[in-house]
């Protein structure tokens, strides 16, 4: 069965880094394409970054420049680097995988797999 398991969350300085990571099990990861999200105290899960097949990437407009998803598919791991982290990007972080490659890969409703999470804080 699909088993993701994220990693890397912690409390950091605004204007710090992190990385997070997502260990994936399971499945042919190849065949799969991953995102990040994130969940505050409200109830949405917002996209932050996506990554599909071919490795192209989609970013939200609030992390675009500051974060950078990427994958090593030898090791089934999924990353997400966060740079100038601000203190509105604490929040618990999702990996997620999909099949539906043609959906809003920004979007929770187009993955079926979910991480645990970690929580990322960041203080001022």
């Amino acid at each position: 069965q699909v088993q993701l398991v994220e990693s890397g969350g912690g409390s950091v300085q605004s204007g710090g880094s992190l990385r997070l990571s997502c260990a994936a099990s399971g499945y042919t990861y190849s065949r799969y394409c991953m995102g990040w999200f994130r969940q505050g105290p409200g109830p949405e899960r917002e996209g932050v970054a996506a990554i599909d097949r071919d490795s192209r990437t989609r970013y939200a407009d609030s992390v675009a420049g500051r974060f950078t998803i990427s994958h090593d598919k030898d090791k089934n791991t999924l990353y997400l680097q966060m740079n100038i982290l601000k203190p509105e990007d604490t929040a618990m972080y999702y990996c997620a995988a999909t099949e539906l490659c043609g959906w809003n890969l920004l979007h929770a409703g187009s993955y079926g797999y979910w991480g645990q999470g970690t929580q990322v804080t960041v203080y001022s």
